[in-house]
């Protein structure tokens, strides 16, 4: 009987150029999380006592260091919990730790996730990106929901010289294309 074997949306891309490292991220289980109308507090209250974290305004993100876990604060009533796969249930990590306080989707496999990284990422992203990333501007933790070369993405600065960028799988070839060529043109 044939198999299925999973593949990521990028193949492992990974390549360094003047000053900056492009690489996929692997391995990463993303769960959305939507907050019941009128259940917000119970949300906030469950993880705060899971994580010991308050749940990230938006904009923001807030990673929660004993755990390995950040949550991206996308729009109200809705983040991101973003973790290290374990297996092929994350939904169920999150369940171990929320209950039922929130309504929880995979999406893991929905996103391809590039990390761009080193002195010069910021001045490759400029180039695609309209969201102004001026240190003072986007800090570390921010997190935002843009266009970038016509495609949706999801941007969060997670440390000085560093940017994690979610694009939908399903365009994925083109949105590295595009993330390259920025790469490659910067002077």
């Amino acid at each position: 009987m044939p198999s299925l074997t999973a593949n990521s949306p990028l193949d492992g891309f990974r390549q360094d150029f003047d000053g900056i490292e492009i690489a996929e991220v692997l391995d990463l289980a993303i769960v959305s999380i939507a907050t019941p109308q009128g259940r917000e507090a119970e949300l906030a209250s469950a993880v705060s006592e899971a994580y010991g974290i308050a749940l990230p305004a938006v904009g923001t993100s807030i990673k929660a260091g004993s755990a390995e876990i950040r949550f991206l604060g996308l729009q109200p009533g809705q983040c991101f919990s973003v973790f290290e796969r374990q297996d092929d249930r994350p939904v169920e990590t999150i369940t171990r730790k929320l209950s039922d306080s929130g309504y929880f989707t995979d999406q893991s496999d929905s996103w391809a996730v590039l990390r761009l990284s080193g002195e010069r990422s910021r001045e490759a992203l400029e180039r695609i990106c309209p969201l102004d990333l001026h240190p003072g501007k986007f800090e570390p933790g921010a997190v935002a929901r843009t266009a970038m070369e016509h495609l949706g993405v999801i941007i969060l600065r997670d440390e000085d010289n560093a940017f994690m960028l979610f694009s939908a799988r399903s365009s994925a070839p083109s949105f590295l294309h595009a993330v390259i060529t920025s790469a490659n043109n910067i002077q």
